[in-house]
């Protein structure tokens, strides 16, 4: 095209096959916005479209896993609680693991899941794993409602629990920013390589459930050997575990554990970041 007929101020956008490593257009990212609302909605829909029950699996799935977790590590195992009620510790360790499980799986697949869209019409490929933390936002929103309901009904029994209420109110939607950027930064680190080594799409399913049991979601930290504590300490899940527990049943907000959480996290949606923008230039080659 002639440029005298067509001058670059003319156009809204121009799409440049080879920027920078470091120009994350993260302005893109803002002017897609509701493009990624309309993929946070069908996130959210497509999951359950097609189920009787629909969204009240967002509680049966908690509750049936906390019901095994008590029959199985509290009354065969004799796993303890720091006496708490079973069902309340479980509940309060399974909440937000979810939450974070659920992003990390769904965006280590963001490449090979939406390889039809990609390979078809331009937008910010970032968009689609913010959409995936987002919905998923709604699902932690209902099973922190089932959550906080138990968490009511014991606390008016008298058990013994000294909820920090300052905390709730304040740490809360730290912690979820938290989980929200560490599953976030975890998951299109994975996503980008996946698209080369399909060997990680097997890794993650079973990886996740395997760090389970290296994070304090049922068992307290207080029951970890000495020697071992240093593997649990390096988890940025688990401090995040264990002040979600601290501010609602009482005791110690681990703030240095947060603060190492917070550096992890930091490295793992950088280093995310620039992985997925050099492997959406040619990510339709591969996968």
């Amino acid at each position: 095209m002639n440029e005298k007929n067509h001058p670059s101020e003319a156009w809204d956008l121009v799409i440049q096959p080879n920027t920078p490593w470091w120009d994350l257009q993260l302005g893109d990212v803002w002017r897609y916005r509701d493009l990624m609302w309309m993929f946070v909605r069908r996130d959210f829909v497509s999951v359950y479209k097609q189920t009787i029950l629909g969204p009240l699996w967002f509680f049966i799935q908690p509750l049936l896993t906390t019901s095994m977790f008590t029959l199985i590590f509290s009354n065969v195992a004799k796993l303890p609680t720091d006496g708490l009620p079973p069902m309340l510790f479980y509940l309060a360790g399974i909440t937000p693991w979810n939450y974070f499980s659920t992003c990390l799986s769904k965006t280590s697949s963001t490449f090979v899941s939406n390889a039809h869209i990609f390979g078809k019409v331009y937008f910010p490929r970032l968009v689609t794993p913010l959409s995936i933390v987002i919905s998923n936002l709604i699902q932690f929103a209902i099973q922190f409602v089932l959550f906080f309901g138990f968490f009511i009904y014991y606390l008016a029994k008298g058990e013994p629990m000294t909820p920090n209420w300052m905390g709730i109110i304040l740490l809360i939607p730290a912690l979820l920013a938290l989980m929200a950027l560490l599953g976030l930064g975890s998951g299109i680190v994975i996503s980008s390589l996946t698209t080369k080594y399909r060997d990680f799409t097997f890794l993650v399913a079973f990886g996740v459930q395997l760090a389970m049991y290296a994070t304090p979601v049922i068992y307290p930290t207080s029951m970890v050997p000495e020697k071992y504590r240093i593997w649990i300490d390096l988890n940025p899940m688990s401090p995040v575990i264990e002040a979600f527990r601290a501010v609602f049943l009482g005791g110690t907000i681990p703030w240095t554990g947060l603060g190492i959480a917070t550096i992890v996290t930091t490295l793992f949606l950088f280093i995310g970041i620039l992985l997925f923008k050099r492997v959406e230039r040619d990510f339709m080659d591969t996968v």
